[in-house]
């Protein structure tokens, strides 16, 4: 007889121990899912929360190989893991979703552009190279093909000038669009094939560290272009074939076209709002999407706001917060910290999440609280 997900022996493993995990987990706790979880850092967000923590690389083969093999279901909060491992996991009988192939798909973000070519997915004009963009390329946005996160490994080329600070090595060069907004959708798909979207949402990005700074839910783009959005988001997802969750970033140009930016097959920063403002949060989401189970109702409750918790420049080592005791005195504010224990300049060290029934009300009192709040070392 099949195990079931709330017995006490079933076990779900993660590939990463950091903030994702941590929403996850408690999620899967209402459900009394048993989550277990590798991460090279013993001191991970999810030490303390896991019913079982492995302290290891998930990068390497066999590491990844003896975590995965005791588990029923296994999934990852970070892409950068090793996906042979995964492969072998899956021809064992393991399940592991996303899909090993999507993962490995994932790591490159030239093999990513062709699948979109090859699906007929719009997105942005690209070449793949190997070496360093020449000057008649420009302008051009750079992306490496491998290691880039959480806004590293991208950068905008306009000028000669530009050219000096160049990443060299295999890279994609993408088209310079001329960008209205940047929005995001999130699809969840489970083994059924059963598929359900949340609302698209707009992020507006920090320019030094190209993360995003702020979310707004829901997007302030017409009532068709949301409908196209999540079309668009289903062609990716049903082209993948994927079970999970999947993140999909657009841009909607100038000229009001939607293209696909890049996507991520995990919980995702532009989901975090959905804890407070939407029916069924993003983690549980998940959580249904890889057991299997029906998808939760995702439309948005109330209007939101999200503000990535970044650590401030100039500020590396043990972390204080200052300004926290007024924020949690303002009804609607949300204070997420994720448990880092040093913080680093632009570090994403926690999130606030705003909500009130006035989107402009929301957003004016993320503003202030976004100034309210510093993350600093000791």
């Amino acid at each position: 007889m099949a195990k079931e997900f709330f017995d006490k022996d079933f076990k779900l493993g993660i590939l990463g121990g950091g903030q994702l995990g941590k929403m996850f987990i408690q999620e899967a706790v209402n459900y009394n899912v048993n989550v277990s979880i590798l991460d090279p850092s013993a001191d991970a967000p999810c030490s303390k929360l896991a019913s079982e923590f492995m302290v290891g690389d998930f990068n390497d083969y066999n590491t990844v190989l003896q975590f995965g093999k005791t588990m029923d279901v296994l999934t990852i909060e970070i892409e950068h893991v090793n996906v042979e491992a995964l492969k072998k996991l899956e021809a064992d009988g393991v399940k592991v979703f996303p899909q090993p192939h999507i993962i490995e798909l994932i790591q490159d973000k030239g093999l990513q552009k062709e699948f979109y070519q090859k699906n007929g997915i719009a997105t942005s004009a690209f070449e793949l190279v190997e070496n360093r963009p020449q000057a008649n390329q420009l302008p051009i946005v750079q992306k490496l093909r491998k290691g880039g996160y959480d806004g590293r490994g991208v950068q905008v080329l306009k000028t000669e000038a530009d050219l000096e600070n160049a990443f060299s090595g295999p890279c994609v060069l993408e088209e310079l669009i001329d960008i209205e907004k940047e929005i995001s959708v999130i699809v969840a798909r489970n083994e059924k094939g059963e598929v359900k979207t949340f609302p698209a949402v707009e992020l507006e990005f920090n320019p030094k560290a190209n993360l995003v700074e702020f979310l707004f839910s829901p997007a302030s783009i017409s009532k068709s272009k949301k409908i196209e959005a999540r079309n668009l988001a289903i062609q990716v997802a049903e082209s993948l074939n994927i079970v999970g969750l999947l993140a999909v970033e657009m841009f909607l140009t100038e000229d009001g076209e939607l293209l696909v930016n890049e996507i991520a097959p995990r919980t995702h920063n532009s989901g975090h709002h959905t804890i407070e403002a939407n029916f069924t949060s993003q983690f549980e989401q998940h959580l249904r999407s890889i057991l299997n189970l029906p998808l939760g109702k995702t439309e948005v409750m109330i209007p939101a706001v999200m503000i990535n918790i970044l650590g401030e420049p100039g500020h590396t080592g043990p972390v204080t917060y200052q300004g926290l005791d007024g924020l949690m005195k303002t009804p609607g504010v949300n204070v997420h910290l994720y448990g880092k224990t040093t913080t680093k300049p632009f570090r994403k060290m926690g999130h606030i999440t705003v909500i009130n029934e006035d989107l402009n009300t929301a957003k004016s009192m993320a503003r202030k609280a976004k100034k309210a709040l510093k993350v600093v070392s000791k």
